[in-house]
């Protein structure tokens, strides 16, 4: 914190009581890293927030997601020869439009497309 740290990042904290004695003993907001199958608890957000930590975050729990279902799909792949079966707990392109609003970026990318051939 004398260099300038914006935050604190505890690493491996075991439980509420080592992230409430960090945020007890800094002057700056203090980071939970609730990655899966670390040495935390998977503590909810609430939690966290009871315990004095002001930043959370999930950094492979999206990935680890994804690669979980890409694995379900390719064994479905390999037991039928088609993803069939699977389609149905896939995201639609409707939806993926949605997200990443896709009919907002085509109007911000048409005003400022220039290419003529």
């Amino acid at each position: 914190m004398d260099a300038g740290a914006d935050a604190v990042f505890p690493e491996a904290m075991r439980d509420l009581a080592e992230f409430e004695a960090v945020a007890a003993a800094v002057d700056v907001p203090v980071l939970a890293n609730m990655t899966e199958f670390g040495k935390s608890e998977l503590f909810t957000a609430a939690q966290l927030a009871d315990a004095g930590a002001k930043i959370v975050i999930y950094p492979v729990t999206l990935l680890r997601s994804a690669m979980g279902e890409a694995e379900r799909v390719l064994d479905e792949i390999t037991a039928t020869g088609t993803q069939q079966g699977m389609v149905d707990r896939m995201q639609t392109r409707a939806r993926l439009y949605e997200v990443v609003d896709y009919a907002g970026y085509n109007t911000f990318d048409s005003e400022i497309f220039t290419y003529e051939p």
